[in-house]
């Protein structure tokens, strides 16, 4: 079942310069929260028509469906002082086609953070009709705190704000442009606290995230959660294991973060990812008619510069769009599709037309990424994940580490070097107005059942290391695939794995020991 573009970015995105980190609060252990929160328990929930849960044309017209009914969750925005200001979590479900064989419900997150679950569960359970997981199962997508339908949003710029963001460059790595970068995260870091509120900042992290999947479960009626979490959505379900171990009933972490990555590794790990990802598809482009890199994959890093070093000053035409291509979005478009090889000739193609002076399928790449619609508006998945990550760790502070950071990148990953030199900029959250509310740390959580975490061979954006490292921590089967992508589990590119999940997640029984699945034909 192949994602579409749009939702399949959605589903995958799991950042392209850092990832977000995992730990518990302290204490937090256990299997129920602290007191304060009984009246969210017993919360009738309204199921209703989606319409009003729409936030693009292409989801008025998925959610007009029958089969799909919606309905808030409400949570505690702060859960220290539960009797406060709430918070809406939008959900969307699909019944159990099998009512008399029902299970229970499924939750899924399809990563980001900044995804939004109820947009991308339409088209899981389009590849899932039919089958054994459809059947038993209430396939339920949510919108994480601060996330698409739910409310508050996460909303902290307008499109022309992004606009501007997208066609300035950010590559001059000179005091002054350093100066001039740094300016712009503390102006993005004033309008969200200005314009999404510090209470709201504050309490968007993924500890909370876990909390309110807690509440959730136990409202639609389950004694203990089943999960499938994509790219950041493992994130989430490591988290909901450390804190709650007893509410598990069964996991798929698909797609891994590592969480007991120190603060240098984590923001390595990914340029290793691309890297690999990058040459890959050089190897597979060497071998097509055409190649715009070449046939020689060690020089294939340069002649990628070659191609797309020119827009830094020279934008060119993207086709009929009325718009154009400059160098952030050509490298922002190549980013996008290395997260799946089945992006791979789209991209190919996208190359091709930048050395003809075109460049309208890496722009469509790049909108993509930012979760653009037609009409020139953007959905809050890019804002969503800066705002999540800086409540998940703390920005950088030593400007030596973030020069050493970015030497290591320009080593790691040359496909991305445009030979400027590295830089000591620091982060986004350097200047973030609140303190995060998680640390980097592995997971602990006795008592945790046997789960299942699921890793791609050629992952480029969480890389195959990051599950093993999560499987051996949650002393989880791991599962490897044989694959170029991000994520695979019940999409239908790989049977194996497909039948792996379904079995573990209808029967609860994991392999017996950590396997293999096979490359599927392309």
């Amino acid at each position: 079942m192949p994602l579409t573009l749009r939702t399949f970015l959605a589903t995958a995105f799991a950042g392209v310069v850092t990832v977000s980190l995992l730990v518990a609060p302290a204490g937090a252990q256990g299997t129920a929260q602290g007191g304060g929160i009984e009246r969210f328990l017993t919360q009738q929930l309204a199921w209703g028509p989606c319409a009003a849960f729409a936030r693009s044309d292409d989801d008025r017209a998925t959610f007009g469906n029958p089969a799909f009914d919606c309905t808030y969750l409400e949570v505690p925005l702060d859960y220290a002082h539960p009797e406060g200001r709430t918070a809406k979590l939008a959900m969307l479900r699909q019944k159990a086609q099998d009512p008399a064989a029902r299970i229970g419900s499924l939750f899924t997150d399809p990563g980001g953070p900044g995804g939004s679950g109820v947009g991308f569960l339409p088209n899981l359970a389009s590849g899932l009709a039919g089958s054994e997981v459809a059947r038993r199962f209430d396939l339920i997508g949510f919108d994480p705190r601060g996330v698409g339908a739910s409310e508050p949003v996460i909303d902290c710029s307008n499109p022309v704000e992004i606009d501007a963001e997208r066609v300035d460059l950010d590559i001059d790595t000179s005091p002054a442009g350093v100066a001039q970068t740094e300016a712009e995260f503390q102006d993005f870091a004033k309008r969200c606290a200005e314009r999404v509120g510090l209470d709201v900042l504050a309490n968007v992290g993924t500890r909370d995230v876990a909390r309110d999947l807690q509440i959730a479960y136990k409202v639609v009626g389950d004694q203990k959660l089943t999960y499938v979490g994509f790219s950041y959505g493992t994130q989430i379900g490591a988290e909901f294991a450390e804190q709650f171990p007893g509410d598990v009933r069964a996991l798929v972490l698909d797609g891994a973060i590592d969480p007991s990555l120190g603060v240098v590794e984590s923001r390595l790990t990914q340029a290793r990812g691309f890297q690999r990802a990058f040459e890959n598809f050089a190897t597979a482009c060497a071998k097509r008619p055409d190649c715009p890199l070449g046939t020689s994959v060690p020089a294939a890093s340069a002649k990628f510069q070659e191609l797309i070093k020119p827009l830094i000053t020279k934008p060119v035409p993207a086709g009929a769009t009325g718009r154009t291509l400059g160098y952030p979005d050509a490298l922002l478009g190549t980013l996008t599709a290395l997260y799946s090889e089945t992006l791979w000739t789209f991209m190919q193609e996208g190359l091709a037309q930048v050395a003809r002076g075109d460049g309208t399928n890496l722009l469509r790449l790049a909108d993509a990424y930012y979760d653009r619609n037609a009409d020139g508006s953007y959905g809050n998945l890019l804002e969503a994940f800066q705002v999540i990550g800086c409540a998940d760790t703390a920005g950088l502070t030593d400007r030596a580490q973030a020069l050493d950071i970015s030497r290591q990148w320009n080593e790691l990953a040359p496909f991305r070097d445009p030979g400027l030199g590295p830089s000591n900029v620091l982060e986004q959250c350097s200047f973030w107005p609140v303190p995060p509310t998680s640390t980097a740390g592995p997971v602990e959580a006795p008592g945790l059942p046997t789960v299942l975490v699921v890793s791609s061979t050629g992952d480029p954006a969480t890389p195959y290391e990051d599950g093993v490292s999560l499987a051996k921590q949650l002393k989880a089967r791991l599962l490897s695939v044989e694959n170029d992508s991000h994520t695979v589990a019940l999409q239908g590119s790989n049977a194996c794995t497909d039948a792996v999940a379904t079995r573990y997640l209808v029967d609860l029984t994991p392999p017996a020991q950590d396997t293999t699945c096979p490359r599927q034909p392309t």
